[in-house]
């Protein structure tokens, strides 16, 4: 008897989690149908020159993707910033990006979206020793565990009107989406195949050791410094890097552009 009702709850959940994946996978394909409206396309002409260098193809799927991810997704300003769709057409364009060519549940942790004019103030508790302190740090993004990305509107824009940099505080922060996906942020997000782990695994950390120690010693790199600061900053720090300054990157590195393009399921130096 108790197997018996071991397994009817079994059976039951299966049946929700399929009908909840069904329902919302038949309302993503009905949002992907409607005609991008008009005043979006004009955002990312305006906003995101990006766009106008992709594929035709990809610029279609890019579009469908933005039709979801703003219906799905909340947007909130802060400090009095009022979100309109050119706020939320900007972030969704290039969040985007990184959900081209693949099989996704857009970021399915994410729920909010929050927006500050400009960069902004966050209190990060710091432990030396016995001590608790809270250290203030000013930032232009922030990604979190518990659903939410944070984000400087005036860096936003900065970075989409300038897509070529290698800078783009929107694809860093939902690279670390990415990553979280499985748990906290450590460089490793969930790949297409297990055994795609050991490759990966070898490639970044042997990139991320020369930029370690590239910016001890001040070295010139095409990554960030910043990226140094730990293998999840490091994944988001080259994912700026491989969609914005795609040829540079498979020059210098292309064992990691490699790993890259077979994660992300593109190759954007045929883009540009």
């Amino acid at each position: 008897m108790v197997i018996f009702i071991i397994m009817l709850i079994s059976v039951c959940a299966i049946t929700w989690i399929w009908s909840r994946n069904w329902r919302v996978e038949t309302k993503r394909r009905k949002i992907k149908s409607q005609p991008f409206p008009k005043t979006w396309r004009l955002i990312l002409k305006q906003r995101f020159p990006y766009f106008n260098a992709m594929p035709t193809d990809l610029q279609l799927q890019l579009k469908q993707l933005i039709q979801v991810f703003v219906t799905e997704k909340t947007f909130v300003g802060c400090q009095g910033l009022k979100v309109d769709d050119d706020i939320k057409v900007t972030i969704a364009a290039q969040a985007c990006l990184l959900l081209l060519n693949r099989k996704t549940d857009f970021y399915p942790k994410l729920t909010e979206i929050l927006v500050y004019p400009s960069i902004f103030v966050v209190e990060h508790p710091e432990q030396i020793g016995q001590i608790v302190s809270s250290k203030p740090k000013v930032l232009s993004g922030e990604s979190w565990q518990n659903g939410k990305v944070i984000l400087s509107w005036q860096t936003t824009q900065d970075n989409a009107s300038h897509p070529f940099e290698g800078n783009n505080v929107v694809i860093h922060e939902f690279a670390h989406q990415l990553d979280q996906e499985n748990g906290t942020a450590n460089g490793a997000p969930i790949l297409n195949r297990m055994e795609d782990y050991q490759s990966w695994s070898k490639v970044l950390a042997d990139e991320y050791a020369l930029l370690v120690t590239a910016a001890k010693h001040q070295q010139i790199s095409l990554f960030s410094y910043y990226g140094a600061t730990n293998p999840a900053e490091f994944f988001a720090v080259i994912s700026e890097v491989f969609f914005e300054k795609p040829h540079d990157f498979v020059q210098q590195h292309p064992a990691l552009y490699r790993e890259l393009s077979h994660f992300y399921k593109l190759d954007p130096i045929h883009w540009h």
